[in-house]
Parts: C-alpha cells; structure tokens; sequence
C-alpha cells in the first residue's frame, strides 16, 4: 500500500510544479507522477534532503526539483515546436 501513497504524492508534486510554473506536463497524470519522480530525484542531488517528508519525498526540495523539470521540458518542447 505504500508504493499507492508514493505514486499519489509523486503526482501531487508533479501537478503542483505545474501549476507553480503554469506549464502543463506532457501526458497529463502520468506525466505528473513521471515530473513528481523525477524532480524529486533531481531536487535531492541539489539541495539534499530536508524539510517535511511525505511518501518518501522531502517535500521542499522535491517541489523545487520537479519546477525545474518542469522548465526544462517546456523549454525543450517549445524548441521542438518551433524546428519543425
């Protein structure tokens, strides 16, 4: 039941970072649980580990590292765009 709480808060993040941004995440709530995942991985080789922890994430710098996810991914999305 675990691995249920931790995707749920993956998403949650995900979708957070996006409304942070306002950027949609390509592929809606897999996309959000992918961004979630990702940022939070990428939030904790940045700034560590600290602050509240919920499902397995450091909220703080899991939300910090999936809004940078999520800038990243609309940058290159729109370069993509715009070469085609």
């Amino acid at each position: 039941m675990s691995w249920l709480w931790t995707i749920i808060v993956g998403g949650i993040i995900g979708w957070l970072a996006g409304v942070l941004t306002g950027r949609d995440v390509p592929g809606g709530i897999i996309g959000n649980i992918i961004a979630g995942f990702i940022g939070a991985w990428l939030g904790s080789l940045i700034l560590g580990s600290f602050g509240p922890t919920v499902g397995g994430f450091a909220l703080i710098p899991a939300i910090i590292g999936a809004v940078i996810l999520v800038l990243i991914v609309s940058f290159v999305m729109r370069k993509m765009r715009h070469a085609s």
